[in-house]
C-alpha cells in the first residue's frame, strides 16, 4: 500500500463543480481516528439515512392501565422503505448504527379531569428502552403531551423499534389523540456508525 501526499484534490475540467469519486462500490473510505471532516454548506448527501417518521392519522383509544402498541400508520417519509406503517407499526433499520428516536403522544381522556397517570415507551426487539411518564393523581387532567427521545444501536439485520404508551384514567377512554398537525409522531434517523 502506498502514501498519497497532497494538499488539495480538484476536478481537473471545472474547479468548484463536478464529481471526484474515491474508491469503487461496496468499498468504505476511512477517516484515522483524530482525524476531523470538514464540510462546508449542508454536510455530506444522505448521512442520516435511513430515516423515518410517522404519524397517528385518528384517535386511537386503548385499554386503561395497559402498556399499548401506538399505531402510527401515515408515514411523512421513509428514506428506505424500513418502517411498517400497516401492521406491526415498528422500525427495522437493515443498516447497523447509532439511531436518534423521538416520539410526541398527546394522551388524555374523553372526560375532563378524569386522567391520572400517561407514560411513553420506546421499545427495542419488544422490550423497554426508554421511557418517561408523568403522574397527576389528585390533580386529574384531561390531556397532558409525554415527549421522549432516545440515541439506540441498532444491529442493521434484527433490531426493530417500536412506541407504546399507558395512560390511566379514573373515568372516560383513555385515548390517544391527534388534535394539530401531526401532535402523535414517531421518527428516527441515523447519526452514525455503532
Amino acid at each position: 500500500m502506498s502514501d498519497l501526499f497532497v494538499d488539495n484534490i480538484k476536478h481537473q475540467s471545472s474547479q468548484g463543480s463536478g464529481t471526484i469519486t474515491l474508491g469503487a462500490s461496496g468499498e468504505t473510505i476511512s477517516v484515522p481516528t483524530g482525524a476531523s471532516l470538514t464540510v462546508p454548506n449542508g454536510g455530506l448527501s444522505g448521512q442520516n439515512y435511513p430515516a423515518f417518521e410517522a404519524y397517528l392519522s385518528a384517535n386511537q383509544t386503548i385499554t386503561d392501565s395497559t402498556a399499548t402498541k401506538v399505531e402510527f400508520n401515515t408515514e411523512v417519509y421513509d428514506t428506505n422503505g424500513y418502517y411498517d406503517n400497516a401492521t406491526n407499526y415498528r422500525f427495522t433499520p437493515l443498516v447497523s448504527g447509532k439511531y436518534f428516536v423521538y416520539s410526541t403522544l398527546e394522551l388524555g381522556s374523553n372526560t375532563n379531569t378524569t386522567l391520572g397517570t400517561i407514560a411513553g415507551y420506546i421499545y427495542k426487539n419488544g422490550a423497554n428502552y426508554s421511557s418517561i411518564g408523568e403522574v397527576f393523581n389528585d390533580n386529574y387532567i384531561k390531556r397532558s403531551v409525554a415527549t421522549l427521545s432516545s440515541v439506540i444501536d441498532m444491529n442493521g439485520t434484527t433490531d426493530y423499534l417500536e412506541m407504546f404508551t399507558y395512560i390511566d384514567v379514573t373515568s372516560g377512554t383513555p385515548t390517544i389523540f391527534i388534535d394539530g398537525a401531526r401532535t402523535t409522531k414517531f421518527g428516527a434517523y441515523r447519526i452514525g456508525v455503532e
